[in-house]
């Protein structure tokens, strides 16, 4: 028996989960919790998670941890961060304008240092090691870590390998070398990448020694793993080195857990939290990569990680018109009011006096509640946002409606907040479909009386010719089939994307006139036959369907996890006519993914002609070596590439290890005649993860 704690810090909850491995004879969840995640401290989620789930089990049994989290991901999008020192080497003086490096950097400092190597590995200028070793002195008493880049490093790393011994040696702050995180030649995108990788070593690290600290306190001693956007482990201190590995760290490890529990290695996997809905595609028990590299929060990065497609869509989106009078929900998270209410039962007489007002306010059914307090960076947040955030009142929600009865200007109040919004300060609360399942008896977690007096009052905010409604109760039903909706749109936009490279968002006409309408569709068995499954109630009259019906059938089973699926997704199963998979525990397969993973690190090495094809480079990480014959090269690369991925996966906690080759030669055709021009030699070792026991 080996149990594993896993624990998942979502956009909304933090799960924890005891699970016992028994190879050979099945596995068995031992204890779950869920706790509310705290955006700003994300250690308050994961202390109360813990503390809940270990309340049934001996510390002294658990041989491993393992974390998956949201922390990389949040920093990047939120553009927070240590603030670093990045010293390109080689580079043209116009590189901070090309993929946005300049942006990343914004006030932190960049140092241009003489030096780098040419697309072959050959050195085109000596490196100026000097200059780089005064930068360092300069700056390394303000900044938290180094990250450096050298225009042709992938090809010859050994500018940058020299640099970063000197930094080490000088200042003893990490150091973050572009040529370890990707084989990826775009030079502008590589330093990118080691610019974030070294401005989250400190973001990261914070989290990690909470939850070192955390399982210290509860005596429990064993290994800690962190999930990687592949899916993958490595030990803690591995993923410090390389914490931008870990973003979308959640999302993979959902995909991983929902793999593992429903047994369905061809499957479209959706993970609806409170915040955002989630979609991949697996094929043949392994999740689709992305190797072009992950886009989080605008920034192009070469970090391999798994093909999510993500919609602002979730339990907790917020119920908004448009433009067009239709309802819509989402891409903003709120705090649903049943939620507010379970945690502030005060609201509750707030709520009443608002629903006994003669005119109902656009600003019903809404709270601000403070996060985490300016002093923490106050040159983040500027003098009238500041007293903004006084009138508020310290942990307890305040109505918007109070709020904006004695503003000067509700336009920049409206402004203040939304910035306030942004940097993660305050949080809002508002209606929900989590609140309208509360009000139709689908949930009944938190206070089903604060939702139904949100339902009435934005019911009487949002009457007018538009809109055909006559109770709470059917305000409430039409959340429902509006998120029902929503979800099999991201549905089908995620496949189409990712089997057909079609963007169904850029062609709204089609998303409406078919996609839309084959979900509304009306079910076979619906006894008049006529009425769409989810008539709108918002917007005007559905286009005609008397003159052909449309159809969709997704061929791969939907497996779907998260607390709130099987509220939405029988319906959404039933429209695209697919077999829907909720497997045992998909409430928590987040953690559960966290945990069950392996250890998996890749090492690539390149062989190209040289000399007209007389001589046969192998780009190394220890430097160029050359042979007068490809076979000899391609046995020298295959060893290199062989120990280098042993090593890794070595580092990052691996108990045991396999390690797998493959060889691609890529050959043009030229007048008639065959030339060789590359040879990429790919070597890739996995291995599960230390226990406690093997220590």
């Amino acid at each position: 028996m080996s149990v594993l704690l896993g624990i998942d810090t979502g956009g909304t909850y933090t799960d924890a989960v005891l699970f016992d491995s028994q190879e050979g004879s099945g596995s068995e969840v031992l204890a779950l919790a869920k706790a509310l995640t705290r955006r700003h401290d994300l250690s308050l989620g994961i202390r109360e998670s813990l503390e809940q789930v270990l309340r049934s089990a001996g510390r002294e049994d658990i041989e491993l941890v393992s974390l998956s989290t949201t922390l990389a991901t949040n920093a990047i999008v939120e553009g927070q961060g240590g603030s670093i020192c990045l010293i390109l080497i080689g580079y043209p003086s116009d590189a901070l304008e090309q993929s946005r490096l300049g942006e990343v950097m914004a006030q932190d400092p960049v140092v241009f240092v003489p030096g780098g190597h040419d697309a072959t590995g050959e050195e085109v200028q000596a490196l100026d090691l000097a200059k780089a070793r005064r930068a360092v002195e300069t700056f390394a008493a303000n900044v938290s870590a180094f990250a450096v880049s050298g225009y042709f490093s992938v090809r010859n790393p050994s500018h940058e390998n020299a640099v970063r011994g000197m930094i080490r040696e000088a200042s003893g702050l990490p150091v973050t070398c572009g040529h370890e995180l990707t084989s990826n030649l775009h030079a502008s995108r590589r330093a990118l990448t080691a610019a974030l990788n070294a401005r989250l070593v400190s973001v990261l690290s914070e989290l990690i020694r909470a939850v070192q600290n955390m399982l210290a306190e509860q005596k429990v001693r064993a290994p800690l793993m962190v999930v990687k956007g592949d899916g993958s482990l490595v030990e803690a201190a591995f993923a410090l080195e390389y914490p931008i590995e870990t973003i979308l760290s959640g999302p993979a490890a959902s995909v991983v857990g929902s793999l593992y529990l429903s047994d369905k290695p061809d499957a479209c996997v959706v993970d609806m939290g409170g915040t955002t809905t989630d979609i991949a595609l697996v094929r043949g028990g392994k999740p689709i990569l992305n190797r072009d590299g992950a886009t989080v929060g605008g920034w192009q990065t070469m970090v391999e990680a798994v093909q999510i497609h993500t919609y602002g869509l979730g339990g907790d989106s917020e119920v908004h018109l448009d433009e067009s009078g239709r309802m819509d929900l989402g891409p903003r998270r709120l705090i649903p009011l049943s939620l507010l209410a379970h945690e502030n039962p005060e609201i509750l007489e707030d709520l009443k006096r608002q629903r006994n007002r003669h005119s109902p306010s656009r600003y019903a059914a809404r709270y601000a509640l403070i996060q985490k307090s300016w002093k923490q960076r106050p040159g983040e947040v500027g003098e009238s946002q500041r007293r903004v955030l006084q009138r508020l009142n310290g942990e307890h929600p305040v109505a918007l409606d109070s709020l904006f009865r004695g503003a000067d200007s509700q336009y920049l109040l409206e402004t203040q907040l939304l910035r306030l919004t942004k940097l993660g300060y305050i949080a809002i609360s508002g209606f929900t479909p989590t609140d309208a399942a509360h009000v139709l008896g689908l949930h009944s977690s938190w206070s089903r009386e604060a939702a139904a007096l949100g339902a009435e009052l934005v019911l009487r905010s949002v009457r007018s010719e538009s809109v055909r409604i006559d109770s709470a109760e059917q305000l409430c039903r039409e959340v429902l089939g509006r998120t029902i909706l929503q979800a099999g749109r991201a549905v089908t936009s995620a496949v189409l994307a990712e089997a057909y490279n079609f963007h169904l968002e850029s062609f709204p006409a089609v998303q409406e006139l078919f996609v839309d309408r084959a979900l509304q569709e009306p079910d076979s068995r619906s006894p008049d036959g006529h009425s769409p499954r989810h008539p709108p109630a918002f917007g005007g009259e559905p286009p005609s369907s008397d003159l052909f019906g449309v159809g969709l059938s997704l061929r791969r089973p939907l497996v779907a996890i998260g607390a709130p699926v099987a509220t939405y997704f029988p319906e959404v199963a039933r429209s695209l006519h697919t077999e829907l998979v909720i497997p045992d525990h998909a409430e928590v397969a987040n953690a559960i993914g966290a945990v069950v993973g392996s250890i998996m690190q890749a090492v690539r090495v390149l062989i190209t002609p040289q000399d007209g094809g007389e001589v046969f480079r192998a780009h190394c990480e220890d430097g160029l070596h050359d042979f007068t014959e490809l076979e000899e090269a391609a046995a020298f690369a295959l060893r290199s590439a062989k120990s280098r991925a042993e090593e890794l996966a070595r580092r990052a906690g691996a108990a045991s290890v396999t390690v797998s080759t493959e060889r691609e030669d890529h050959n043009a055709l030229a007048a008639g005649d065959e030339f060789f021009v590359h040879s990429l030699i790919t070597a890739t070792a996995t291995g599960r993860p230390h226990l406690a026991h093997d220590r």
